[in-house]
């Protein structure tokens, strides 16, 4: 029988995580990188913005606490600045930061990363600056850690570890961690840091790692499927493993159990726009999916999703549970995932402005897709990282005096049509003459029209420019117009009766 997905995220409530790891600072200076520095070969960077977030084990623990579960964090920061921030974005995440403990032997791991705004709007990254001190922790600072892990250990549901290789979780407390949880009889589920020897991982129940680690584990690459599950099948066996996860990026994930049972499970093709913290949002559903007693064929499903919600934001962003089930909900089309009303895309528009991204907007009827609207609508993209087509409902064109027989293809079929091309990120149906009450719901950032709006005043140009957006005209493609392609099609269909 088919999972109910929503029914059992639902269940994700009160669950409870306990997560160790390497804990890290996400540190952003944005700005404009516009001119090369007169000292050197380097672009200047005028900071406009600056941004903390909590990474490594803290951007999993933000997507355990964002799926409505909680979580209990150990790990070790420095007696810093950067220490008291990060556990304060976590405790402002509703995380619990009791088992956070402040050490003298090395700073907050604090990556601080230079981003880059090309054309005001496109964040590129430029520069990463790690401020970080690997290695085990001193003897006294280690025992502290096992305390912490043995109190939260016991009221946990499942144990979650992210290893990052920076020393929280070296050889003896990882195999500790594991022990103890075989003893207590609590699933581990491990994200393995890029190393060779997964030695210290040993009895876990299940690792999720990513292609490129699974292949250094197991000291070659692998040519396809086949190759995969073998060596796969190897290192479950070898590891005494319940199951291992291997996420493939667009391709999906493929689960191998012991006893020699696999799935491939393919996810939904979407636009990258950045791999960052997808394996943290893997990690985090997959442990809280098994905490409310999820099979791993279902934790797997729901991982594939909340890995592909992440890759298309920039940055690590939680992942919360209201956008898994918007993302269930909208079906397995991709084309009529980009169908939406307008009140349903608000938020995601925000979460996306939020990111830095450009919105864009621009409208048609459409009723004949032709190449001249192709080019609209690719230039249009153009201009931003996001676009949103706006279209007039049945009820809209007639209302426009076009012809009687206008619109020729419905609304439903003219949205499709609109959602299948690769530069149109939404569509949205209106139903009034014009889009000015959509363009007012939707704020965009740039407005779009074609070139034969030139010398008039654009619909919505003053409420977008009232908000410091843009208006721009796009060329047209001579020779290609509706009524155009109407006129042919007629002329001929006369020309052969």
């Amino acid at each position: 029988m088919k999972t109910n997905l929503p029914a059992l995220i639902e269940r994700f409530g009160g669950r409870r995580v306990l997560l160790v790891g390497d804990f890290m600072l996400d540190r952003y200076l944005v700005g404009d990188a516009e001119r090369i520095s007169p000292e050197a070969p380097v672009p200047v960077l005028r900071v406009v913005e600056r941004q903390d977030r909590a990474g490594g084990a803290g951007s999993v623990a933000l997507n355990v606490a964002a799926l409505g579960a909680h979580v209990d964090c150990v790990g070790l920061v420095g007696n810093d600045a950067e220490g008291d921030q990060l556990c304060g974005l976590l405790s402002a995440a509703g995380c619990d930061t009791s088992g956070m403990l402040a050490v003298a032997d090395r700073p907050t791991i604090t990556k601080t990363r230079l981003v880059g705004l090309a054309e005001h709007r496109h964040r590129q990254q430029i520069l990463r600056v790690d401020d970080e001190q690997t290695g085990p922790p001193a003897t006294a600072d280690g025992e502290r850690l096992m305390a912490a892990v043995a109190a939260a250990m016991r009221r946990a549901d499942v144990v979650c570890l992210e290893d990052y290789a920076k020393g929280a979780l070296h050889d003896a407390v990882c195999r500790s961690i594991i022990a103890e949880a075989r003893r207590q009889a609590k699933r581990v589920v491990i994200d393995p840091a890029r190393i060779r020897d997964y030695g210290r991982y040993r009895h876990a129940s299940v690792l999720t790692p990513n292609l490129a680690e699974f292949e250094l584990a197991i000291g070659r690459g692998v040519s396809d499927d086949d190759a995969m599950l073998a060596a796969g099948r190897e290192l479950v066996g070898r590891l005494d493993l319940e199951a291992l996860i291997v996420t493939l990026g667009r391709r999906g994930a493929m689960l191998i159990r012991a006893g020699g049972g696999h799935q491939l499970f393919p996810t939904q093709p979407r636009a990258v726009y950045d791999n960052t913290g997808a394996g943290d949002a893997v990690l985090a559903m997959v442990a809280v999916a098994l905490a409310a007693e999820a099979s791993l064929e279902d934790a797997v499903v729901l991982a594939n999703v909340a890995g592909g919600l992440e890759v298309s934001k920039f940055g690590c962003v939680p992942i919360a549970r209201d956008e898994v089930l918007a993302e269930l909900a909208r079906g397995r089309s991709s084309a009529e995932r980009k169908i939406r009303g307008s009140a349903d895309l608000l938020p995601e528009l925000a979460a996306r402005r939020g990111r830095g991204e450009t919105v864009v907007f621009t409208n048609g009827c459409f009723d004949i897709l032709h190449p001249g609207h192709v080019k609209l609508l690719a230039e249009a993209r153009s201009h931003g990282s996001a676009l949103v087509v706006g279209v007039n409902s049945d009820a809209s064109v007639r209302s426009l005096g076009k012809g009687d027989d206008r619109p020729l293809r419905r609304e439903g079929d003219r949205l499709l049509m609109l959602a299948a091309l690769e530069c149109v990120d939404y569509v949205v149906l209106f139903d009034e003459p014009t889009p000015l009450r959509l363009i007012e719901q939707l704020a965009p950032d740039v407005l779009v029209k074609g070139g034969d709006w030139a010398g008039k005043e654009v619909v919505g140009q003053r409420f977008v420019e009232s908000r410091g957006g843009r208006v721009v005209l796009v060329d047209l493609l001579s020779g290609y117009s509706t009524t155009g392609e109407l006129s042919r099609i007629r002329q001929r269909g006369a020309a052969s009766a």
